[in-house]
């Protein structure tokens, strides 16, 4: 018996699938169409009737018509900022506390340099950096996403308000004047192919509207940083109750569901998030930070300044030819780097000719070879010292004429700077020539000046000395009193003097940027 109902169950299953081929089809296409039928049944139960027929209704530009004259001061408005940031700093601006509004006023440029006019730069430097610290750790989590969500608010509304309602509206009322709104436009119904596309951009600003359900604060903030609200409080409400209630119903993807004849279609929008707090924080860091160190530079190139004087008379110290920051810029346009040791080299080589072979030369000639000493071992490191500066003078001179034009470093780069810009392997010559030139530029500077270090600490030892009843470490003072031309009281303290004033120097440059 339970075979019997097993076949009888078989053969029913046979008719049913049987029965069903021959009513129903596999055919894509019908599949297709079945579904359009239920979508447009669905759609002529929705209380919105724009669509019917393949056809565009009147009720739904008359829609369109009562939004386009509630956001059209918001859009004028919109369209007349021609700054991209000026909402971005509305937003930040109005969040700030009365204090804060203090602290950025005392962080600008202006302000910055004001007070460096009162006030050593090191204090500025300080005070400023205390005020941009705290400044900046005002901005906690919470205020921080208070200020995006309303910054999210307002591209929104400006999206939605700058969407291009009249020429969606005139394709409906060829009639129709933009922005006049005194009377009643005529409205036809259309061929609905003729606004897909209008559609689908009208979800993309709708839909994030439909999405915020609360605008109180960023109509405060317009309120209170522009004097009114870009659009009526109330209406745009109502607005967006009316987008939301829409957009719920899905009446609009219905209608491209059967306006593109495509059953899954499904419009889709985003809101493209954009964090203004951390580009405004970081811009006003950065050009607080860089007024500081434009300020530091000034006070730096002032102090070298005043030290070229002092050691030089002048502030016009020039003495290599090639090696020079002039001659460097042909490869800073291209960003192949530059000579950036060439300012302390410079004067460097200047101290050589105008000093160390000179007043150094007489000190040094005066106690180091008439000068009876203790011992050698007390002599010899200011003897190999000097001896070392002298033998620099004509390494720097050789190292400069290689970078003449056609000497064996500057033929190299005359001949690849033309083929830099599009031959890499050209490229990678020059910065490596570049690279160990300023190697040996920097090794002249740093050797030079532990060698100066060095004698400066023998002189000081020796004229220590020589205020000594007796001396101890040179024993012939009394005798070479007699072979100075200058007194050696004042000549070693005026080539000490030197010497610290010209290793103050070259800290200097090398502490303003040069490593």
């Amino acid at each position: 018996m339970l075979e019997n109902k097993r076949m009888a169950n078989t053969e029913e299953n046979f008719f049913t699938k049987l029965f069903s081929s021959l009513f129903s089809s596999n055919d894509p296409e019908a599949k297709k169409k079945k579904k359009l039928r239920a979508i447009a049944k669905d759609l002529s139960k929705s209380r919105y009737h724009f669509y019917k027929n393949e056809e565009i209704l009147p009720a739904m530009p008359k829609l369109f018509y009562e939004i386009y004259k509630a956001v059209a001061g918001a859009q004028t408005m919109f369209n007349a900022v021609e700054n991209p940031n000026a909402f971005k700093y509305m937003v930040v601006n109005y969040a700030l506390t009365e204090e804060q509004h203090q602290i950025a006023d005392t962080l600008s440029k202006e302000a910055i340099l004001a007070k460096a006019q009162t006030i050593p730069v090191d204090q500025v430097t300080q005070q400023v950096s205390d005020q941009l610290s705290q400044f900046l750790g005002a901005f906690d989590a919470e205020r921080i996403s208070s200020i995006e969500s309303i910054y999210k608010k307002i591209q929104v509304l400006k999206s939605f308000c700058t969407f291009d309602f009249y020429f969606f509206l005139k394709k409906f009322d060829s009639t129709l004047r933009e922005k006049e709104f005194n009377s009643i436009p005529k409205f036809e119904k259309i061929n609905a192919e003729y606004v897909v596309e209008d559609l689908k951009d009208f979800i993309c600003v709708a839909g994030p509207v439909a999405d915020i359900t609360d605008w109180s604060d960023m109509m405060r903030l317009f309120k209170d940083a522009k004097g009114s609200e870009p659009i009526n409080p109330n209406v745009w409400n109502k607005i967006a109750t009316k987008l939301r209630s829409i957009l719920q119903t899905k009446t609009f993807d219905l209608m491209l569901q059967l306006m593109t004849k495509n059953p899954d279609y499904y419009s889709e929008y985003e809101v493209k998030e954009e964090p203004i707090v951390d580009a405004y924080l970081e811009k006003i860091r950065k050009e607080t930070e860089s007024t500081l160190a434009q300020l530091a530079a000034a006070q730096k190139n002032s102090k070298i300044g005043s030290l070229l004087n002092q050691i030089f008379g002048t502030t016009d110290v020039v003495r290599l030819r090639y090696y020079t920051e002039a001659a460097s810029a042909p490869y800073e346009k291209r960003n192949l780097g530059k000579f950036l040791y060439a300012a302390p080299l410079n004067y460097y080589k200047a101290f050589l000719l105008d000093y160390i072979k000179k007043d150094l030369r007489e000190f040094a000639d005066l106690i180091l070879i008439r000068g009876t000493w203790t011992s050698n071992s007390l002599s010899a490191p200011m003897s190999n010292a000097y001896n070392a500066l002298l033998e620099s003078t004509e390494k720097i001179s050789a190292f400069d004429e290689k970078l003449a034009e056609e000497g064996e470093v500057g033929i190299k780069l005359k001949t690849h700077l033309p083929r830099a810009e599009r031959d890499r392997d050209a490229k990678s010559i020059i910065n490596t020539i570049m690279k160990d030139t300023n190697e040996a530029a920097k090794t002249f500077c740093i050797d030079a000046t532990r060698n100066l270090v060095t004698i400066a600490k023998t002189i000081k030892t020796v004229m220590e000395d020589y205020a000594k009843p007796k001396g101890e470490i040179i024993l012939n003072w009394k005798e070479l009193d007699k072979f100075a031309d200058h007194p050696i009281k004042q000549l070693g303290t005026d080539v000490y003097k030197h010497i610290y004033l010209f290793v103050t120097l070259m800290q200097n440059c090398f502490s303003s940027g040069n490593e």
